[in-house]
């Protein structure tokens, strides 16, 4: 039975490092993979297609955005019941979270099959593209049990301390999906042309392939995550490990609510001022996610090993374990942002072209907000800290005060006065964020916190 990675053992910031980068490149992994698929849509079948196909991956993100945080749940839930050593509870945890995923997402896929057109007129998908979204919509539906139990796969092998494995199969996932596009979109040889279908078959298979993969890998390697033969029946709905589940993991997947409903109504707010200056927001705006990756890598390899220290009631470790967070943050953070300031030509240029007016309004725009992303990344890595405890309500107010009681009202009230205005919302979020969060984390109760009763 292999053993889970040593998070309750050895020093600290180098195994915070090792652990973080290959989420971080998990990260950038699944950001190119998606772009490289709309640029083979885009450039193989046209705009129409690529607009389908934006409106059926929206949906998409949504619904994996209801998951990220029952799946986040499910990691602190594994790293704490590892960080005990309680191999019974792990199996339970397993167990209820397999069935959990695979029933939920076997009744989205469905339901998705059978009213994707539906869905699509809803969301005002353009009517000639409702065809083709549909088409690529329905196939996608077949592969999202595959795609959230892999997700919750990866996420369980994080908790059990290997974020290397989860790299490793997601590269594989990604090759194959980027390499079938071409070839099931165009057809080659035998193989027919299946047009923007043939993109979502490449997906549901990759996807596919991968989980089956992996579920190989993880019995070959006699994996502590295992369920064996005269373990199955751990595969059912454990009613303390469900309720936990839920309650904890629907507050988490809130905030990733409450951060894209407040883009939209920011977006809302530069569209005042015209095309140039939307488009300049929106290269921006690719440029800050790529930033803000690094926050969200420390953030969740913090979370993981909090998790398992706290399980073996290493409490003499978690606060080093912040504190490393919070430096990793700064540094990778910070230097992302001096390289996109020292380079800002060049990287705008890749999503404006040859726009200077553009390129100038974005320039100008980094400069008001990208230093901001190193204050939510603090902020990030010390509720990581927290939510790894099992006190997740908090962080979510903490959250909706940060971004609705400050930048939203501080953006529309500057707005005013010009988009540098709106801007100003961002930075002043984000310090809002720290210093609740630093408070809470200092003074708050939730080292009394249970993610688990029972």
């Amino acid at each position: 039975m292999a053993a889970p990675a040593p998070l309750v053992d050895g020093p600290i910031a180098r195994t915070l490092v090792l652990f973080s980068l290959p989420i971080l490149a998990s990260n950038v992994l699944q950001s190119l993979n998606a772009s490289i698929n709309a640029a083979w849509i885009g450039h193989l079948l046209g705009t129409r297609a690529l607009t389908a196909a934006a409106n059926a991956n929206t949906l998409l993100f949504f619904l994996l955005s209801i998951s990220f945080g029952l799946t986040i749940a499910a990691t602190i839930l594994i790293g704490q019941s590892l960080g005990a050593k309680n191999y019974l509870q792990t199996k339970r945890v397993m167990g209820t979270c397999f069935m959990f995923f695979g029933a939920a997402s076997l009744v989205i896929a469905v339901l998705g099959f059978a009213i994707a057109p539906h869905i699509l007129a809803a969301m005002r998908t353009p009517p000639d593209a409702v065809p083709l979204a549909a088409a690529y919509l329905r196939i996608i539906f077949l592969g999202v049990p595959a795609i959230f139990l892999f997700s919750f796969m990866m996420m369980a092998l994080r908790g059990a301390g290997d974020s290397r494995t989860p790299f490793i199969f997601m590269l594989v996932s990604a090759v194959l999906d980027v390499g079938l596009n071409p070839l099931l979109i165009k057809g080659f040889g035998p193989v027919p042309a299946m047009g923007i279908a043939g993109s979502a078959v490449a997906t549901t298979i990759a996807q596919w392939f991968a989980l089956i993969a992996l579920i190989f890998w993880l019995y070959r390697s006699k994996h502590v995550l295992c369920i064996g033969r005269g373990e199955t029946h751990f595969l059912r709905f454990d009613g303390a490990v469900l309720k936990s589940l839920l309650t904890k993991g629907i507050p988490m997947g809130l905030q990733v609510v409450v951060v894209s409903s407040s883009m939209i109504l920011m977006i809302s707010l530069v569209n005042r001022f015209g095309s140039m200056t939307v488009a300049a927001y929106g290269a921006s705006f690719q440029l800050w996610n790529y930033i803000q990756m690094p926050a969200f890598a420390v953030g969740s390899a913090v979370s993981s090993m909090v998790a398992q220290n706290i399980g073996a009631r290493r409490w003499d470790r978690v606060n080093r374990i912040a504190v490393a967070g919070i430096v990793y943050n700064v540094l990778l953070t910070g230097a992302l942002v001096v390289a996109v300031t020292l380079s800002d030509n060049a990287a705008f240029s890749l999503f404006l072209g040859d726009n200077a007016a553009a390129i100038v309004i974005a320039k100008h725009m980094h400069l008001i907000v990208s230093w901001s992303f190193i204050l939510f990344g603090i902020a990030f890595v010390l509720a990581s800290v927290v939510r790894a405890a099992g006190a997740v309500m908090i962080p979510l107010l903490i959250l909706v005060v940060a971004i609705w009681g400050i930048r939203i009202p501080i953006s529309a009230f500057l707005s005013h006065s010009g988009v540098d205005g709106v801007l100003w919302g961002f930075p002043a979020g984000s310090g809002a964020s720290v210093v609740l969060t630093f408070l809470y984390y200092r003074f708050g109760n939730w080292r009394q916190a249970k993610m688990l009763e029972g």
